[in-house]
């Protein structure tokens, strides 16, 4: 086995493992406490704590992108008012160290990754323009982001960099249980560095339950589990199918199986 195939099945390794970790207590927003309005100022960023009627909410860290003039901001659900001095951990998937086959130090080649918990929305925020816009228009539960890296990177000894996002997200109320939660459909969407357009990548009858990467052909893949009986939930008889998605074009998704 050459280091490179090595390297591959690494990845794979990494990914099932952070999979097969015990799950966190259920995350839910009442459909009843998200008002007509998106709940954000686009001027000044949040409103504030009754914006959301039954849902309490605080800006966490600015979060550094590899696109020069692009920063987020990311938006957590909070218990209380004393949650509000809290820094939530946002790590980084970067490596300090690399070898000679393996040459790249983010988990993705130049994708830096989030994992929400009680995350709520990400705030766009254009340094040339002095706006700031939103991922979404409502409140949702933001599973995982990725985004470009600020650290250089590179892929097959090549510089390598990124202008997209890409996000898996709880947005909407899919088994209607009033509750927005990680027990409905999970989306994936693919939104531009300007967050001027968003694509929903998966069909709407499936769900995205884990994800992988080929760095020899630069190809992520989605598994996603397919809610044959529409009533908004996933059930463990229920099929799983294979999707990919080309980094350097991740505009497209095709499914595999």
């Amino acid at each position: 086995m050459t280091l490179k195939t090595f390297g591959l099945f690494l990845v794979i390794a990494l990914l099932f493992s952070c999979a097969k970790k015990p799950a966190r207590k259920e995350q839910s927003i009442p459909i009843s406490g998200i008002d007509s309005s998106n709940g954000f100022d686009t001027s000044r960023g949040l409103r504030n704590a009754n914006s959301f009627n039954q849902i309490s909410t605080t800006p966490n860290a600015i979060i550094l992108t590899g696109i020069n003039n692009v920063r987020l901001f990311s938006i957590y659900k909070i218990r209380n008012e004393q949650d509000r001095n809290i820094a939530y951990t946002e790590g980084t998937s970067y490596n300090d160290y690399a070898d000679d086959e393996k040459d790249f130090k983010y988990f993705m080649p130049g994708i830096d990754i989030i994992h929400g918990y009680n995350l709520v929305n990400i705030g766009h925020y254009r340094l040339d323009k002095d706006s700031l816009s939103w991922f979404f228009e409502r409140p949702v539960l933001i599973k995982t982001l990725y985004f470009p890296g600020v650290r250089k990177d590179s892929l097959n000894k090549q510089p390598v960099s990124r202008n997209f996002f890409l996000i898996s997200v709880y947005n909407e109320d899919t088994n209607n249980d009033s509750l927005i939660s990680n027990k409905d459909l999970r989306r994936f969407f693919f939104i531009d560095e300007l967050n001027k357009t968003k694509i929903s990548l998966l069909p709407n009858d499936y769900s995205a339950i884990r994800s992988s990467y080929d760095y020899n052909n630069d190809i992520m893949f989605i598994h996603a589990r397919q809610d044959v009986n529409r009533n908004g939930s996933l059930e463990p008889a229920e099929p799983v199918s294979i999707f990919w998605i080309k980094l350097y074009n991740p505009k497209m998704i095709r499914k595999i199986i």
